[in-house]
């Protein structure tokens, strides 16, 4: 009995195909994640961004958290390697509330590498030390890299803040990060398949988009074998990602253009609405609270936060 339920599963892998996969919405995976839960391809990126030179793929431990995305917490990967724990995560748009996101993530991850009863004792718990990386390829940001805070997001600012999470982006567009992209090829591929979905999106449907930047990529040397092995998945888990990424572009337009909207119904022109902008910015590098800068120009804070994230 146990062997036809066998035999069965094994057909009904057989059966998946391009056509009932690209419309899947609930993949967990990433392309980014799929390619670099590869220990091998894992440890050649953190190479190149640490100025390593580790050998072994075996000295690296993954310890992602494979429920964390039906909690709200999805990071792509984690991993441990020489007593530090490194969360690694691609983003196409840009998000303000990393820090705040891997916080609640790192929180997770502690709690299952912890024994809680030891927390009770005299003895000093030790846990491995978290640095937090986010691999960028929108099209917002023009920066090499750039470093959010979790203090960035506290209403009242603070110079010694008590808690601090600070997460690292790193661009991975053409021209950007050279060093680091000629370090590891895996990720200097990646960046020129996603290059192509993009190039492609232009000028036809995304389905056929994506098959052509998989195709292309294959007869050019570029993730050939990965590509060849996960051809399917990778054209559905493509356009989930493609879809999910114009989906926020869009919610983040709808946000500006409410905000736009209401400084409309308190008699603000575009240009003093440019204006106010510029003056919140400026005021929030001198850390002015939010709270305050928002009673000076007299506008609401969720308006105020719109504007500053933008």
């Amino acid at each position: 009995m146990a062997k036809r339920k066998n035999n069965a599963g094994t057909v009904k892998k057989k059966q998946i195909t391009e056509k009932n996969l690209k419309a899947n919405r609930n993949y967990k995976d990433t392309v980014f994640r799929m390619l670099f839960s590869d220990r091998k391809n894992l440890l050649s990126l953190y190479n190149a961004v640490n100025g390593t030179s580790y050998k072994n793929p075996e000295k690296l431990e993954i310890v992602t958290l494979e429920n964390a995305i039906y909690m709200g917490m999805k990071n792509d990967l984690a991993f441990i390697i020489a007593t530090n724990l490194f969360l690694y995560e691609h983003q196409s748009t840009y998000n303000p509330n990393m820090p705040l996101r891997d916080l609640f993530y790192i929180s997770s991850e502690y709690q299952k590498l912890v024994d809680h009863k030891s927390l009770y004792s005299s003895v000093l718990q030790k846990i491995p030390a978290p640095n937090f990386i986010v691999f960028y390829n929108g099209t917002e940001k023009k920066e090499d890299r750039w470093e959010n805070a979790l203090s960035d997001a506290y209403e009242t600012p603070d110079k010694e803040p008590r808690l601090e999470l600070k997460v690292l982006t790193l661009n991975m567009n053409e021209g950007h990060n050279k060093e680091l992209m000629e370090q590891c090829q895996t990720l200097r591929e990646y960046a020129k398949y996603f290059a192509l979905v993009r190039k492609y999106k232009k000028e036809m449907k995304l389905d056929a988009a994506v098959k052509c930047a998989v195709d292309e990529c294959i007869q050019s040397g570029i993730l050939a074998e990965f590509l060849k092995k996960n051809r399917a998945e990778v054209i559905a888990v493509s356009i989930f990602e493609y879809d999910k990424e114009e989906e926020e572009k869009k919610l983040r337009k709808a946000e500006y253009e409410a905000g736009y909207d209401d400084g409309k119904k308190l008699g603000i022109t575009e240009g003093e609405i440019r204006k106010a902008k510029e003056t919140a910015i400026e005021l929030t590098k001198v850390g002015m609270a939010k709270s305050q800068i928002a009673a000076i120009l007299k506008v609401n804070e969720n308006m105020l936060r719109q504007w500053l994230e933008k």
